[in-house]
């Protein structure tokens, strides 16, 4: 039994999938050593040619799943670009998955600003200092640039750069994965036709 009291097959059971990825979220971190919010993030390219990496889930609600970066940076222009990403968490001391995918919208100043401001002082400097995805000569440059941004903003405040937000996926589907014995996996699908529509439950073939 976890914390959340559901057991393995409990899960298949529930009809609302953000409600169900807070149990589990709940329960990773409680299980998990290190960051139980990491989530590998798919984008594609203007070519098609897909891109994957890891990021923080910084917030969720039935509205979508939250996550901040550097607009300038790589995933920043595929998803400026395509609207579109995808998620997959995976908690290995659980034994389960999820994988979602949708939409994406950018959060609106407001959120980006009272999130950009709970991030520690040296995080908000490096949101400045950062050229990210671009080359970098050596590490001394980015150690100037760090100390150029300290002394900019050395009183007061550091505000948040305008090229420094955040992204709302607005899942289309989210699947619910659980290890079972001889592979034969708990798999249940939420899917629907638009952000806004009603949520449909399929069982899958593990």
């Amino acid at each position: 039994m976890s914390e959340s009291g559901l057991t393995s097959s409990d899960f298949t059971q529930e009809s609302e999938p953000f409600a169900l990825f807070g149990n589990w979220l709940k329960d990773a971190q409680a299980s998990e050593i290190n960051d139980p919010n990491a989530v590998a993030l798919a984008t594609v390219d203007a070519d098609g040619l897909p891109n994957v990496r890891m990021v923080l889930l910084k917030g969720y609600d039935e509205s979508g799943f939250v996550f901040y970066t550097n607009f300038e940076s790589q995933k920043g222009q595929e998803i400026l670009g395509q609207k579109k990403a995808a998620m997959c968490f995976h908690w290995k001391s659980l034994r389960r998955q999820v994988r979602l995918r949708g939409e994406v919208e950018v959060v609106t100043d407001a959120e980006a600003d009272a999130y950009y401001a709970t991030r520690p002082r040296g995080s908000r400097i490096g949101a400045w200092a950062s050229k990210q995805s671009r080359p970098l000569e050596g590490r001394f440059a980015l150690e100037k640039a760090v100390a150029e941004f300290t002394t900019r903003y050395a009183i007061g405040e550091v505000p948040r750069p305008s090229h420094w937000s955040g992204f709302r996926i607005k899942p289309l589907t989210i699947e619910f994965w659980h290890d079972r014995p001889f592979r034969l996996h708990d798999r249940i699908e939420f899917r629907r036709a638009s952000p806004e529509g009603d949520w449909e439950k399929v069982r899958m073939y593990p």
